[in-house]
Parts: C-alpha cells; structure tokens; sequence
C-alpha cells in the first residue's frame, strides 16, 4: 500500500512543481498585455484569456499537490494539539468522509458539462479569444480525481500510521498514550 500512496504524492508533486514555473508565465504575459495595451493602445483577446486559462491551471491542478504538503486552509484548533496517531485519524476519517463524496459528486456534477463542451467543441465566445475551452473544461473533472488519488493517499498514509501505533503498543497500553510521556 505504501508504494502506491508513495507514486500518487511524487506524480502530484512533479505536477504542483512544474505548475509553479506556470504563475511565473503568467506575470509575464500579464506584462506583456499591460504593456500593450497602455504603451501601444493594442492587445490580443487570445493573450488575455491565455492568462485566465493560466490561472485556472495552476489552481485546479495544483490543488492535488498543495493537499500533499498538507497546505490547505484548516481550522486546527483541536488537530495542532493531536499527537501523530490522532492526527493520522482524523486525515484518514477526513479523506474517506469529506473529501472522497465532496470530489465524487463534483465529478458526477460536471461530467454532463464537459460533455456537453465536448460536444460542440466549444471555444471562446470572444472574437479572436482561444479556440478549445472544452480542454480547460475538461481539467475540472481531472482536478476531482487527482484530489482523489490524494486523498487515497493520505487515507492509507492514515491507516498505516494509525496501524503501525496500535501494533508497537505492548499489552495493556494505550496507543494514544505513546510518546505523551503518561
């Protein structure tokens, strides 16, 4: 199982790293544009919503990633105080009840929207805009099953932790006491 959790965070992580070299892009062409637009009173749609497309990339599919690291907002308030065993529940509890149903029902939501984007391989609506917006489209759901491999990832990660602190526990031990000193 660790193997599996193993591939899933470093395929995440060459994807997240690589994002970033996107969001320095993205100040470039958001230059560019500016520059044109004020010093040269010209500009071209595809340019602009190259960087709306950018920008939508980078949050989408970095989100995996970012999960990884452990970075997303929580409220922590009870979490920060639990030794690594709770810890390791919680993430574990959290990834199979909030996170797995959150990421399934947005896959079930937008498969109906891309397809039909697929459908009529629909572009910009702008003259001139970027040809293709099915594609961007389409990351939404691929969003939904990278958080899911993240989250299986986290949840064996869980399981094993929680796992390997029960069996260390010598007979008539609390696992929850370890390394509290008690």
């Amino acid at each position: 199982m660790r193997p599996l959790g193993e591939r899933i965070d470093s395929a995440n992580r060459i994807l997240g790293e690589a994002l970033s070299w996107l969001t320095g892009f993205m100040v470039l062409v958001t230059f560019v544009v500016v520059v044109l637009r004020y010093a040269f009173d010209t500009g071209w749609i595809w340019l602009q919503e190259s960087v709306t497309w950018m920008h939508a990339l980078v949050f989408m599919l970095a989100a995996a990633y970012t999960l990884g690291c452990d970075e997303h907002v929580r409220v922590d308030i009870f979490y920060r105080r639990m030794d690594a065993r709770k810890k390791a529940l919680v993430n574990l509890l959290g990834a199979l009840f909030l996170l797995a149903p959150t990421w399934l029902l947005l896959i079930f939501v937008s498969w109906d929207y891309v397809a039909a984007s697929w459908a009529v391989y629909e572009s910009s609506r702008e003259a001139g805009g970027l040809p293709g917006l099915f594609l961007l489209k389409s990351v939404i759901p691929l969003t939904a099953v990278l958080i899911l491999l993240q989250g299986l990832s986290q949840a064996l990660s869980g399981f094993l932790a929680a796992r390997s602190r029960s069996q260390q526990a010598t007979p008539g031990e609390d696992p929850a006491d370890r390394g509290t000193g008690l």
